[in-house]
């Protein structure tokens, strides 16, 4: 694992927006397109924001969340809805969202028609991480009802999660998939966050589930 510390998170957001635009840069002079698959929430808000105006050939960079809560684009939990309007404007409009959620009832009903697209993405070409207060990432929470599916070597692309620290259904890509990225970058912020990372390195992936992509990512953090 490598650490890159900011003083300050604006330092972070503007160097973490530009390495992530030399990966894509990178990736598509000798690929057909990028894959490129991002955390929700309000972390990577800033870093999405700069990211976004950066001159590159965003319609060959396919674009994905590493999850999704089960919830209608539009609904203030959905992290599709954050990206649109973090990511995917300026420049990065032109990008091609590959969708994590669908309108079936149930992610186990939206699943089976969501996985394909999926098939043409792997191995990700650029995945961003974040890192919940309780070792999560993605939606690999710790305890959750399908966590050692999820983490197993033969695990399927996606699956439907559901944890006490979830609130809605979810659905996540797997570790498998996760841990085969050719490039994998980890944003947290505060000294809270920092001792959690800490704490997570020393810990079974199952217990940290972030702990099972820091041995060859990059992590980012500022105070």
């Amino acid at each position: 694992m490598e650490l890159i510390t900011y003083p300050d998170r604006e330092m972070l957001a503007m160097s973490l927006a530009d390495t992530l635009a030399s990966v894509l840069k990178n990736c598509l002079m000798v690929h057909d397109h990028a894959s490129f698959c991002v955390p929700g929430g309000s972390s990577p808000g800033e870093t999405f924001s700069a990211l976004s105006g950066v001159a590159l050939d965003w319609s060959r960079v396919h674009v994905f969340l590493n999850d999704e809560r089960w919830v209608p684009e539009g609904h203030p939990r959905s992290n599709t809805t954050l990206i649109k309007q973090t990511l995917l404007t300026d420049r990065a409009a032109s990008a091609v969202h590959v969708p994590l959620v669908n309108d079936a009832p149930t992610p186990e009903d939206g699943i089976p028609a969501l996985a394909p697209a999926f098939d043409k993405e792997l191995p990700i070409s650029l995945l961003l991480l974040g890192m919940g207060d309780d070792m999560h990432t993605a939606s690999l929470f710790p305890g959750a009802d399908r966590l050692q599916e999820a983490m197993a070597p033969d695990a399927p692309t996606l699956l439907a999660m559901r944890a006490e620290g979830a609130g809605e259904p979810r659905v996540t890509l797997s570790r498998r998939v996760l841990a085969t990225a050719m490039e994998t970058h980890v944003l947290i912020m505060g000294d809270a966050k920092r001792k959690v990372l800490d704490r997570a390195l020393e810990l079974d992936p199952m217990e940290a589930p972030i702990a099972a992509f820091l041995k060859t990512a990059t992590v980012h953090w500022a105070a």
